[in-house]
């Protein structure tokens, strides 16, 4: 058997593999560093949840050691930080601030439904207020509560005049934008007026390239609105990881540039800005999806700072090792296909190694994103299964499909894996194939059904799904069409279809990576649909 083909494929293959990772790691240039400094940030959101930590257990106690890390960390790049609360510990902020010095604060004072509770936080931020007057420099009344529906313009303003009136700090309330237009009565209890300006979390998404103009022409808008008072923007920033809403891409460059523009905008327009957030808050995923727990200019995990000044910004920092696995992973492919033949007395047709080819190279360029998205949207013990599960599955694909393309085996049905014992030819070969498929067929339909259901934090698999379904869509084409359809492939390609379509009309035309996901699950679709339960085995 000559090797000349598959060589030249393999070949091929890797360069490829090399082109795409070039153009995936192309770092970006900006012109002001997104965090410098010798130019810090006005201000920055504070909350100092890490790990397992979480606001959402009452009994979860934030020690002052560990704040007064990361403040003394916070203070080389922003003089002032905003909180939200008072509770877990952070009550204890306003003397780490000042025993760190150089730090002033925005105390925030968290509102809801509970009336006693409210009571309580704005009398202890009134005497943190009187305790600490050199470093609280304003008080926060409430975040979003009108936002949440937890509270009434009228109970809301009662309790800012009531703040106001023991303290001697400027006092505001902050919220979204157009709520502040909604409930314009809460501008005359203010000292100042805060509005969020998020356009990644927009009812029409902006794009990263637009969002430093949108804060702009929102925050002019609501200077018209609000005349005579200042405008802050007490929340603004971008993810850098997470699902693509429209054309609105979180990621690590998108994230740069719009912290970059939005900062250079603030000091020629010369106008207030706090950053969201300081930290990567790990716990509001749980709430948000994974696009939560990542609008920090630090990483929860390392505390390290995302963008040092004078280094390349790039989507994947680690790409020449996602690279190298890449390279690795296709070289493996191949060489289980050549291993296979020697145990074989023929050589395999052109179109054969042509799918062991593809399947290489697709599998090869895609591994470094698959590892990348588990490692940031894995949440949990279940997280990590389910997209382990999946990139797993997107590694064996190829492998196992590459030897039965050689071989001239076709793909499994369930029925060979699952089916009656009587009449079935069993080998190694099929229960891995077998057993691969049902694991992505499960875990497609799955995610595909969260987009028709719960769609709005769920995160597109594109990557380890596109490993694992190109090389048994290839396989397929080696199936003759005789025989009944399955029911079970049948359902799961009604099951994929249907969403896809529906995913297709609700996400809209610029989100890519639903596109993508939803070409693969119609791949897959036709894939099962062409499944016949009558095969001949070896």
């Amino acid at each position: 058997m000559s090797l000349r083909t598959p060589l030249a494929l393999l070949l091929v293959s890797l360069g490829a593999i090399a082109a795409v990772w070039w153009w995936l790691a192309t770092p970006i240039t900006l012109a002001r560093a997104p965090i410098d400094p010798a130019d810090k940030v006005q201000c920055v959101s504070y909350a100092p949840f890490r790990g397992e930590q979480t606001p959402l257990e009452a009994w979860t106690h934030i020690e002052a050691e560990q704040i007064e890390q990361d403040l003394r960390q916070l203070k080389e790049i922003t003089d002032c930080i905003r909180t939200y609360s008072m509770e877990n510990g952070l009550d204890q902020v306003p003397a780490v601030a000042a025993k760190v010095g150089g730090l002033k604060v925005l105390q925030g004072i968290w509102l809801s439904s509970n009336r006693t509770k409210n009571f309580e936080q704005a009398a202890l931020a009134v005497r943190l207020t009187k305790e600490f007057p050199d470093i609280i420099s304003a008080v926060i009344v409430g975040n979003e509560v009108l936002l949440r529906g937890e509270m009434t313009t009228a109970d809301l303003v009662s309790i800012i005049r009531s703040v106001k009136a023991q303290v001697s700090v400027p006092v505001t309330y902050a919220d979204v934008w157009e709520y502040w237009l909604k409930n314009r009565e809460v501008y005359d209890a203010v000292d100042f007026v805060t509005i969020h300006i998020l356009p990644y979390w927009e009812d029409f998404p902006v794009r990263a390239k637009f969002a430093a103009a949108h804060v702009e022409q929102i925050r002019e808008r609501m200077v018209v609105a609000f005349p005579g008072k200042e405008i802050l923007i007490g929340e603004t920033g971008w993810p850098s990881a997470g699902r693509m809403r429209d054309g609105a891409l979180p990621s690590r460059t998108n994230q740069a540039r719009v912290v970059s523009e939005i900062l250079s905008l603030a000091k020629t327009q010369k106008f207030r800005v706090n950053l969201i957030e300081s930290y990567d808050q790990p716990w509001k995923r749980k709430l948000e999806g994974t696009v939560g727990g990542y609008w920090g200019l630090y990483d929860s995990v390392r505390r390290n700072l995302k963008y040092p000044p004078g280094q390349p910004i790039s989507n994947f920092p680690y790409w020449k090792w996602y690279m190298g696995a890449g390279m690795g992973l296709s070289v493996l492919v191949f060489a289980v296909a050549l291993i296979t033949l020697r145990r074989r007395p023929w050589t395999p047709r052109f179109p054969a190694w042509l799918g062991v080819g593809i399947s290489a190279t697709t599998a090869g360029s895609l591994l470094g994103i698959g590892i990348d998205k588990m490692y940031y949207e894995s949440y949990g013990i279940g997280g990590w299964l389910l997209w382990g599960a999946l990139l797993l599955a997107g590694i064996l694909s190829p492998i196992f499909c590459a030897q039965a393309m050689v071989i001239g085996r076709s793909l499994p049905t369930f029925l060979d894996l699952l089916g009656p014992r009587e009449g079935r030819k069993w080998s190694k070969l099929t229960a891995v194939l077998g057993l691969t498929l049902a694991v992505t067929a499960v875990i497609a339909s799955a995610t595909a059904l969260g987009f028709v259901f719960d769609p709005r934090y769920k995160d597109f698999p594109y990557a380890a799904l596109t490993m694992a379904v190109v090389p048994f869509a290839l396989l397929m084409l080696n199936r003759p069409q005789i025989g009944q359809r399955p029911i079970a492939e049948a359902v799961f390609a009604g099951v994929l279809t249907l969403s896809a379509a529906y995913v297709l009309v609700n996400e809209g035309r610029d989100n890519w990576q639903s596109l993508w996901t939803c070409a693969i699950y119609l791949l897959f679709a036709l894939t099962l649909w062409r499944a016949r339960a009558e095969q001949t085995q070896e």
